[in-house]
């Protein structure tokens, strides 16, 4: 995956974001279903950004971005901020 198809992704699951808040607030969408999507969401955009970020490093150290592959969830969870 390169860049802009992360990039795209990313936007993608920010919008998905956008439409559960919106089915809740209509009603179509329990909180609870919210809460458990919006979870696996986060997840995956966790896993994303991360990939992108190490990508960029990889250029800016002139090493190949292709070879950075994405880590699994339970290490990028981890990460402590």
């Amino acid at each position: 995956m390169d860049d802009k198809a992360i990039l795209a992704r990313i936007h993608e699951l920010v919008d998905n974001e956008h439409a559960l808040r919106a089915q809740v607030q209509s009603g179509t969408l329990t909180p609870d279903e919210e809460r458990s999507r919006l979870a696996e969401a986060e997840i995956e955009l966790d896993r994303l950004w991360d990939l992108l970020r190490r990508r960029r490093a990889a250029r800016a150290n002139g090493t190949d971005p292709d070879a950075v592959e994405e880590r699994p969830a339970d290490e990028v969870e981890g990460y402590i901020q």
